[in-house]
């Protein structure tokens, strides 16, 4: 199954940048969100964004209008009746995401498939949601998706292995490297990603070195781009800490709890980069 028809529900940064991604591939797009006001402000940075591509040489105009031509902006979501795939890009909550699927359900074709972009949720419990659980995948992209190359595709218990192929097909046609992974919290990149992060706040709390020697030492040690703690601050700490309790419930181990200095950060509002003060204080 070619797919061209691509719907994503979330007009934030996720659901933004894959929409972008997707049409600047030459698909056809509709991105749904049930703020108007989200939905325009989506548009404002594509706009934007394809025009920086522009002037860095990274693309012509006749390309940039016509990926933005190719993206339809909408607010209901029987709009997206007629997509081959919808991609759910929302917060990370397991029961937000189910009563989005059980609509999307309602919503689409019986032969549309119903991607999640969780970086944690079990695909089977959102299938659950839905009557269709052979038709139901997980596709998680990588922040910021423009620039990121990986997808990490999920089968939940029921996915039929011809949408799984029509999924890794998807992410070649839009410029991924689609890697697989199994139905287990967290899935790969996060049930190891965050017990690092978790481990490096553990070592700031007991004093082993401060912040910025954490990052550093991590950076020039293990060639990482930046350190565990900067990391934390790009990803939002809030959203850090969700994850390792999806972990610790999911594989049932008290061991990937959220840190105590991480969950007092959260507590105080200090998100990060999206609130200007997380590990780190940001202009």
């Amino acid at each position: 199954m070619a797919i061209n028809k691509v719907g994503v529900v979330g007009a934030g940064q996720m659901g933004g940048g894959i929409a972008q991604v997707a049409a600047v591939a030459g698909l056809e797009v509709k991105v749904f969100d049930a703020s108007a006001q989200q939905v325009e402000r989506c548009k404002a940075t594509h706009q934007k964004l394809l025009a920086r591509a522009v002037e860095k040489g990274k693309m012509g105009q006749a390309e940039a209008d016509a990926a933005l031509a190719r993206i339809a902006y909408v607010s209901d979501v029987m709009d997206l009746a007629d997509r081959q795939i919808v991609i759910e890009a929302v917060v990370e909550n397991e029961q937000v995401k189910r009563d989005i699927f059980a609509r999307l359900d309602q919503a689409t074709g019986a032969g549309c498939v119903l991607a999640s972009n969780t970086s944690s949720i079990s695909i089977t419990a959102i299938a659950a949601a839905t009557k269709r659980p052979e038709k139901v995948i997980g596709m998680h992209f990588f922040y910021p998706v423009p620039v990121m190359g990986l997808v990490e595709v999920i089968n939940g218990l029921a996915t039929d292995p011809g949408v799984t192929q029509a999924v890794l097909d998807l992410s070649t046609a839009m410029g991924k490297t689609a890697v697989p992974a199994n139905d287990r919290a967290g899935f790969v990149s996060n049930r190891i990603l965050m017990p690092m992060i978790n481990e490096a706040f553990y070592a700031w709390m007991e004093g082993v070195a401060e912040p910025q020697h954490i990052d550093e030492i991590m950076k020039l040690g293990m060639n990482h781009p930046m350190g565990p703690l900067r990391l934390a601050d790009f990803i939002g700490l809030d959203t850090c800490a969700h994850i390792m309790n999806v972990l610790a419930d999911g594989l049932h181990s008290e061991r990937y709890r959220p840190c105590p200095k991480l969950e007092q950060l959260v507590t105080a509002g200090r998100l990060g980069n999206k609130t200007g003060q997380g590990v780190y204080k940001y202009d």
